[in-house]
């Protein structure tokens, strides 16, 4: 089925809504240590060139990085680096901010400046959990600025022995904040898929589905979508720690339907970054 979402007639813009790219001088070195870290083997080489290239041969249009920064002193370089990606070339870039940062406001309000759309969180390398009070403040003022907020939800390899964003956490910031533009990577919550439909199927958020296929069942995650609602879900696949042509044809392949797919492959995207 896969040739039915990349027949250019169809007008089929498929975008990945989770990815990640390195500075060239420090992609190797960043791979090599995560990859130990978290016992698992990168599809590309981490730069921007490599995921322009898989982008490319993935048949997508656009891919969707999402910087992490993991300390507060790393703001003004990260989001330097990531303001370079604007998607001419495949690649658009959210920004990124720790929860420690000196001046939340001041950061964001320089984000928006520099015309990001959105912003990456990640509970597990920032080492706060997501119910903190600093997150629920960043979220409700990205969110008055207009940004997308995406945010690592679930189990990460690299931190095995706590989980700093569970669904129940989720539930917490979506009732007490009501952020309308957010988005829990890996469906909610990597390896905590039971807990997602108990606090967070028919939410008004959004779900990623990066690194996921092959790790929930094909019969859980197409019940999460319909009952969830396909309109809140976004094709990702978090590469380089998954393979994007590889993930394009495991979900085409899945028992869904082509509206479905659609939505999820392209529209939903295409909506949330109000993009033409």
């Amino acid at each position: 089925m896969t040739e039915i979402f990349l027949n250019a007639e169809r007008d089929i813009k498929m975008i990945d809504f989770h990815t990640h790219i390195f500075p060239d001088k420090i992609a190797e070195g960043t791979l090599h240590f995560l990859s130990e870290r978290c016992h698992v083997a990168p599809f590309t080489n981490g730069t921007a060139d490599g995921l322009e290239e898989s982008t490319k041969k993935a048949g997508l249009a656009l891919s969707v990085a999402m910087p992490v920064v993991t300390k507060p002193s790393q703001f003004e370089s990260i989001n330097r680096f990531a303001s370079q990606f604007r998607g001419e070339d495949g690649i658009l870039s959210f920004g990124g901010i720790h929860p420690d940062c000196a001046d939340y406001k001041k950061e964001l309000l320089l984000l928006k400046e520099m015309g990001f759309k959105g912003i990456k969180l990640h509970p597990d390398y920032q080492e706060t959990f997501f119910n903190d009070l600093k997150y629920k403040r960043i979220i409700s003022f990205a969110s008055e600025l207009g940004f997308v907020v995406s945010v690592h939800a679930g189990y990460d390899p690299g931190y095995p022995d706590r989980v700093h964003c569970t669904p129940k956490m989720a539930r917490e910031v979506l009732d007490e904040v009501k952020p309308p533009k957010l988005v829990l990577a890996h469906m909610g919550g990597f390896k905590r898929w039971d807990e997602v439909e108990e606090h967070l199927v028919g939410q008004d958020v959004w779900l990623d589905t990066a690194v996921v296929f092959g790790e929930i069942s094909d019969g859980q995650f197409i019940r999460i979508c319909r009952n969830h609602g396909p309109d809140k879900i976004l094709f990702a696949t978090d590469s380089p720690w998954s393979g994007q042509k590889e993930s394009v044809e495991y979900f085409s392949n899945m028992d869904m339907t082509e509206k479905e797919k659609r939505l999820i492959l392209t529209e939903n995207a295409k909506k949330l970054l109000t993009l033409s």
